[in-house]
């Protein structure tokens, strides 16, 4: 029996892809990693995460549907609406600070002088 033959089922529920299958693509990564720096405004989202809008909607959705991000009125006028990371969100964000140690290393310029 070759080694292989079980990596199907070993990776099948793995978390790091479950994970990654629910919050790897790019907008939504981007979204959360913004909002570690608290409560905005869509259009504040969408100036610091370089999206359109119709894919900031898109996403913010998303993440709300998943438990990633909250979203709060506040009534006055005009209407704010503002969007924060639930507790979910925010227990992601030392992973965030991982891969941002990974990158300052490894996607440097000089990254390929490293081994």
């Amino acid at each position: 029996m070759s080694p292989h033959q079980n990596l199907e089922t070993k990776y099948e529920q793995c978390p790091v892809i479950k994970t990654l299958e629910e919050i790897g693509s790019r907008w939504r990564m981007t979204v959360i990693h913004v909002l570690r720096e608290g409560d905005l405004r869509f259009n504040e989202l969408k100036r610091a995460s370089g999206a359109n809008s119709q894919t900031l909607s898109r996403v913010l959705d998303d993440l709300q549907e998943l438990g990633y991000v909250e979203r709060e009125v506040e009534d006055g006028s005009p209407i704010a609406v503002y969007y924060s990371l639930t507790r979910k969100g925010e227990e992601l964000l030392p992973a965030f600070d991982d891969i941002y140690e990974w990158g300052e290393k490894w996607m440097s310029e000089d990254a390929g002088a490293e081994s």
